[in-house]
């Protein structure tokens, strides 16, 4: 299998072609993300799904908001006949999509293997430039630690060359066994290493298959009896073994009345799992998609009076930095929860969190209106000062259309 290139910024010389998992109905957001943030070129999507091709790493690849999982592309074609057709006609174009086209699956492979060789590296680079000291420290501990190893071997090979000299001076015997013993690790140690670069080469390759079925054929065969053809036929063409708990590498597979895809999980983790969000609320793509209908832009105020647990202004927030962000419960229990989420993003000093109810009387500010928002710079709505009335505790929402973009959990936007 070939390895790649060791050049620091390699990339895909016409760009690597990826999918990604979405929400129904998130589609053209994903799509509208892709062109924008990565530059993707070749945008389609199906239900589910959207295709590009892309050049960016893996860094950038990770900033995607409004999708579910990533994928590199191995194949994408029509759904199987299943109507009239047998069992062993359909295992038969199962494993077609491997023995078909042998070559595309190892490109593919050698596109996953560098990227991730790629990312590991500038990780490495990124911590040695953020810790030099330590690393001078630690070449320092090495350096010493070098020559004590070597005295000590040093010391070892004298004490052992005098052990050798008595034992060959008392028996002749016990010197010919020894020379047998160097001898047979002299013959062994090529072999180690010649396993060892092996399995850095990728020949023990281990992997499982995560299929799944779905529309008709899903009433005609179980996602257990297309994996195990799959992972059969991986075995035979590639040499690769199979490791459910612990694999080097996963395969996924698609099967409906639509399409039938393949391809291999670009992060072990979703994309859609933040880790700045502690207590789960309102789906993060969805969330992010809410945000971005808004068009929020620097400067502006963002309010969002049912906050929860406060999912879509964290995801504002990350994404428009420079925005006055308010939200607003009546539950106790939900800011509680969304102080959480701040408190793990750092965010703190970001989004405001008042208990206010948005219904009836309740509707309050704990503290004047005009005293808030009339010094907050770079108001878009024309009005800087929002003066409702003369009371301390004035009803917030009469006017705060003035100086805040509202974004509900409808999905609509208002200013």
């Amino acid at each position: 299998m070939a390895t790649g290139p060791r050049n620091p910024v390699w990339r895909p010389a016409a760009g690597a072609r990826f999918f990604c998992t979405v929400g129904r109905g998130l589609e053209p957001f994903l799509m509208r993300e892709v062109r924008a943030r990565l530059e993707a070129t070749e945008v389609e999507y199906i239900l589910g799904k959207v295709f590009f091709t892309t050049c960016s790493d893996l860094n950038m690849l990770k900033k995607l908001k409004s999708a579910e999982r990533l994928f590199l592309l191995i194949k994408k074609e029509f759904p199987f006949n299943v109507s009239s057709v047998s069992k062993g006609k359909i295992f038969s174009d199962v494993q077609r999509l491997i023995n078909d086209d042998p070559e595309s699956w190892l490109n593919v492979i050698s596109i996953w293997k560098n990227l991730l060789e790629l990312d590991a590296r500038k990780e490495k680079l990124s911590q040695r430039d953020a810790n030099p000291q330590k690393i001078k420290m630690g070449k320092n501990d090495t350096i010493i630690g070098k020559k004590l190893k070597t005295e000590q071997m040093q010391e070892t090979e004298e004490n052992r060359e005098c052990q050798l000299e008595k034992q060959t001076e008392e028996t002749l015997e016990q010197g010919d066994s020894l020379a047998k013993r160097e001898k047979f690790q002299e013959e062994e140690f090529p072999n180690d290493v010649a396993k060892a670069a092996d399995t850095c080469n990728g020949n023990n390759l281990t992997f499982r298959v995560s299929c799944r079925c779905s529309g008709a054929i899903a009433k005609t065969f179980s996602a257990q009896e297309i994996g195990r053809i799959v992972g059969i036929t991986l075995m035979k063409q590639f040499g690769w073994k199979a490791d459910l708990r612990n694999p080097n590498l996963e395969i996924f597979i698609h099967l409906s009345d639509i399409y039938s895809v393949v391809g291999i999980p670009v992060f072990r983790v979703p994309l859609a799992s933040r880790a700045y969000i502690r207590t789960t609320g309102l789906r993060s793509t969805i969330a992010w998609a809410m945000a971005s209908v808004a068009e929020i832009k620097a400067g502006m105020f963002v309010l969002d009076p049912m906050c929860g647990f406060g999912t879509i202004l964290l995801e504002a927030a990350k994404e428009w930095p420079d925005v006055y962000y308010v939200g607003t419960d009546v539950s106790a229990s939900q800011l509680l929860g969304a102080c959480d989420n701040l408190t793990a993003a750092g965010l703190k000093d970001k989004i405001e969190l008042l208990k206010v109810s948005v219904i009836g009387p309740g509707i309050l500010w704990p503290m004047p209106y005009s005293a808030r928002f009339m010094k907050l710079p770079g108001c878009p709505f024309g009005e800087s000062e929002g003066n409702v009335g003369s009371d301390e505790n004035c009803l917030c929402l009469q006017k705060v259309w003035m100086l805040l973009f509202l974004t509900f959990h409808l999905g609509k936007s208002l200013s």
